[in-house]
């Protein structure tokens, strides 16, 4: 189709022909993945006070008190007592007492990261002494840095903050564990969010007792805080559109600005090409993803990757729209009574957040 493309009875719709992520192949320096690990666009301006607790669920209530007394009690000096201290020095500082850390958790949409990156904006240090990250962003800057580097880099902060904490093979298990606990020996705080409590990570996925075994240490890092809660992306708002003809999705994507047009089998196999550290960067400046014909996703590995997209979508607030198949009929039955069927949830949820967002772009 053409930049000058009209439909029947319609005026042209762009100058400009839309995106496409299948074209995109970007390369992202080690060192943007560094300065890059502060709140995502969504959260910049959340804070403890526009967290608006569920009058129903104390839980909630009792979070936002307990979180920002643990943000308060991060100013003055680095727990080490000397703010950034030498990787090389002579003296090896004594590991605080007690857990350095907190961890958020509860089901789907109960508000974590918006908690989460609140801790990070009320901890009194600069922006360079904080850092806030997925796990999937954080093992990709050990992957990037390379471990010894990446501690380094880390212990001078004063805190740390883990968004989506999961650990979903034996390898990152150990490298994850190892990472915390030296950070933690240079006195760096912690905080983490995920579905599940720290020593039960790992159920139901493969090599259960490897987790298990590792995740113990791990706990031990960690005060549990329990967030109860209904999914506030669905509460009291309607339900996601449905999805629309590959016509009308076409028609937005080309009269919109800044959106991708892209067939989602298409846009699947380019998934398998582009690491996931990179789903960042091939989402940049996108006002809208406009996708034709989607199916139900064929096997796990195809699944993550869409997971991985349907957060780093989430995180910049870009709506999708979607000809096809809804989007809580992606993943199969298998998927989602599975390992991972957190994440396979937590990804429908903000597709279908996404979808709702996008409702605007079809033209009535």
């Amino acid at each position: 189709m053409s930049s000058s493309t009209a439909f029947p009875g319609q005026s042209p719709l762009s100058e400009t022909a839309p995106l496409s992520l299948c074209a995109r192949e970007p390369h992202v320096p080690a060192d943007r993945l560094v300065a890059e690990m502060v709140p995502p666009p969504r959260f910049d301006s959340v804070r403890f006070d526009t967290y608006v607790p569920d009058p129903n669920q104390p839980s909630q209530r009792e979070a936002v008190t307990v979180l920002a007394d643990f943000a308060a009690g991060l100013g003055g000096a680095h727990a080490t007592g000397s703010g950034r201290r030498k990787w090389f020095g002579s003296r090896k500082p004594a590991a605080p007492a007690g857990p350095r850390g907190i961890y958020l958790d509860g089901g789907y949409g109960v508000g974590k990261t918006h908690l989460l990156a609140s801790l990070w904006h009320a901890t009194p240090a600069e922006p360079s002494l904080k850092a806030f990250g997925t796990f999937v962003e954080l093992t990709n800057l050990v992957g990037a840095l390379g471990f010894q580097q990446t501690v380094r880099t880390l212990s001078g902060h004063r805190l740390l903050c883990i968004d989506e904490f999961e650990l979903d093979d034996p390898g990152d298990t150990v490298l994850v564990s190892s990472l915390l606990s030296r950070l933690v020996e240079a006195g760096v705080a912690l905080a983490a969010t995920s579905n599940t409590l720290p020593g039960k990570l790992g159920e139901g996925r493969f090599a259960a007792a490897d987790f298990l075994r590792e995740i113990q240490g791990l706990s031990s890092h960690f005060r549990p805080l329990r967030i109860d809660g209904e999914d506030y992306r669905h509460r009291g708002l309607p339900e996601a559109p449905p999805p629309y003809s590959d016509e009308q999705v076409t028609r937005a994507a080309y009269a919109t600005e800044g959106a991708s047009l892209d067939d989602f089998p298409g846009l699947l196999d380019h998934l398998a090409k582009v690491h996931p550290s990179r789903y960042g960067a091939l989402t940049d400046e996108l006002g809208a993803v406009c996708l034709t014909g989607v199916t139900a996703v064929p096997d796990q590995s195809t699944a993550l990757r869409l997971v991985v997209l349907a957060d780093r979508l989430y995180d910049r607030e870009v709506p999708v729209l979607a000809s096809g198949l809804p989007f809580d009929r992606l993943f199969s039955d298998e998927m989602l009574n599975g390992g991972y069927r957190k994440k396979y949830f937590r990804a429908i949820s903000r597709l279908t957040a996404l979808a709702r967002d996008a409702k605007g772009l079809v033209a009535q």
